[in-house]
């Protein structure tokens, strides 16, 4: 392999320079056509300084001339330049177009706004940087640890902390064999999916439904069937008229509104699942997050029998960028899995599930949940206060609790898409919703910037302007 310094020291490789001395084209030619090309498709960056002459020759064993006539040729046509007492640099292909895509298809980093209500981001000042950079540095200076792939179904030691952290936070029994590991709820649906194909006829889903599950089920050929709810959520009749035999339910927070399903819903739906020897799909995102009341345990801790998969994960606990999620299978469906397990590769970084399990052990991911329920209670009791004075005459105000989100819902206004257009040109991100509802989320934003952040809102969502009291 060949390879060369650039200016600030990083190798480089140039295997693309394949040069033959038997096709009868001279050398300095097909080393000039290859540089060329590369310069023109981008490979070769403008600004960028190419190996001197000696270097190239002694790597490519090829004669000085030969590297020396191939430079003064790209010279020449200008896709090169030669600066004194400093080597050769590519200029800008030539002037000939460039093969590279168009700007308008390459990916953009987009500027984050001033204000920031989104929903799929956490505060750095509620991130506990520090803790798991240590937890990481640790398992980084493990060698023994880093050169395997590692476990198919998640690491023993953060499948066994699991196993203890999820029954003290949200009552799931389970033992360490039961759970699996992934990079989020997704890639462990994709799982589950594989042991039910073949075994129901569709999975139903309470209205207005959840996009990213449904994406799953559609791409493994699963029927999705939206089931409307009543004010405690899908309904165990509804469901048996449609003779789904899968539900997917998040108990901590419905879709759409944000409410828990009550205790004797849960509890009807359970008699749903057990008498008909159906399976309930309990996505229980953000359920320990619950800080205005306790916490009500989860379905599947209240499950006799084996009627429930969990999904946990820990997203707004810990960083979003930490893509580790959880799912604990029922005893019907584990010998499907470990007979399978040996074939599906881990989605979830080795060193990160490690790192959690330490992190989980030390008793810091519960030290860390008592902070947030903390921050989040402050938060949204800022951001409320705040929406009503500014808004409170004009527009229905709902706290979702565990999304950590407030919607607002004007009376006679533009459409929610046109409510987002008018607040990012002030600066400001908010997620438009379903039925004319607009979403602020709270947990990416500092608490000193709330208030703010509404004064912008106020200006740019000019009342009563534009909409009418109801």
């Amino acid at each position: 392999m060949h390879s060369l310094k650039e200016n600030g020291g990083r190798d480089m490789t140039y295997d693309y320079l394949q040069l033959s001395k038997t096709n009868g084209q001279p050398l300095y030619l097909q080393l000039y056509e290859q540089l060329k090309n590369a310069a023109q498709r981008g490979s070769l960056r403008p600004g960028q300084k190419l190996p001197s002459i000696r270097r190239l020759s002694e790597d490519l064993g090829l004669s000085r001339t030969t590297i020396e006539s191939a430079y003064q040729q790209l010279c020449v046509e200008g896709y090169i330049e030669a600066r004194p007492q400093r080597g050769y640099f590519v200029l800008t292909g030539g002037g000939k177009r460039s093969t590279r895509p168009p700007a308008t298809v390459q990916p953009i980093l987009q500027k984050l706004p001033r204000y920031n209500f989104g929903t799929d981001a956490v505060d750095s000042s509620c991130a506990d940087l520090k803790s798991w950079r240590r937890h990481i540095r640790e398992v980084l200076n493990r060698p023994q640890a880093l050169v395997s792939y590692g476990e198919h179904q998640g690491e023993l030691p953060l499948r066994e902390a699991l196993c203890d952290y999820s029954y003290g936070a949200r009552g799931v029994i389970c033992s360490a064999d039961q759970i699996v590991i992934g990079a989020g709820t997704q890639p462990l649906l994709y799982v589950l999916c594989g042991l039910m194909q073949g075994k129901i006829g569709a999975v139903a889903i309470e209205e207005p439904g959840f996009p990213q599950a449904e994406q799953i089920f559609a791409d493994c050929g699963i029927e999705v069937l939206r089931l409307p709810g009543d004010r405690s959520g899908m309904q165990p009749e509804s469901l048996r008229q449609s003779g789904a035999r899968v539900a997917y339910v998040t108990p901590s927070s419905r879709e759409g509104n944000g409410s828990p399903i009550p205790l004797l819903r849960r509890q009807e739906l359970l008699n749903w699942a057990a008498e008909t020897g159906s399976l309930l799909i309990e996505d229980d995102y953000n359920g320990e997050l619950r800080y205005r009341a306790r916490p009500i345990p989860a379905m599947q801790g209240m499950a006799a029998d084996s009627s429930v998969v969990y999904l946990g994960s820990f997203s707004k606990l810990l960083l979003p960028s930490v893509r580790v999620g959880y799912m604990v299978l029922p005893q019907r469906l584990l010998p499907l899995y470990l007979a399978r397990a040996p074939h599906y590769n881990q989605t979830a970084s080795k060193v990160e599930q490690l790192a959690l399990a330490d992190y989980v052990k030390s008793g810091q991911l519960e030290r860390q949940l008592r902070r947030l329920r903390k921050v989040y209670a402050q938060k949204s009791s800022a951001l409320m206060h705040l929406l009503q004075n500014a808004f409170g005459k004009y527009a229905q105000l709902r706290l979702q609790e565990t999304p950590l989100c407030i919607t607002i819902r004007f009376q006679n206004s533009p459409s929610p898409a046109r409510l987002a257009e008018l607040a990012a040109a002030h600066d400001v991100r908010v997620r438009p919703g379903p039925n004319g509802q607009v979403t602020l989320g709270f947990a990416g934003i500092p608490l000193e910037d709330i208030a703010p952040g509404v004064q912008a809102l106020q200006a740019a969502w000019k009342l009563p302007e534009f909409c009418v009291s109801g």
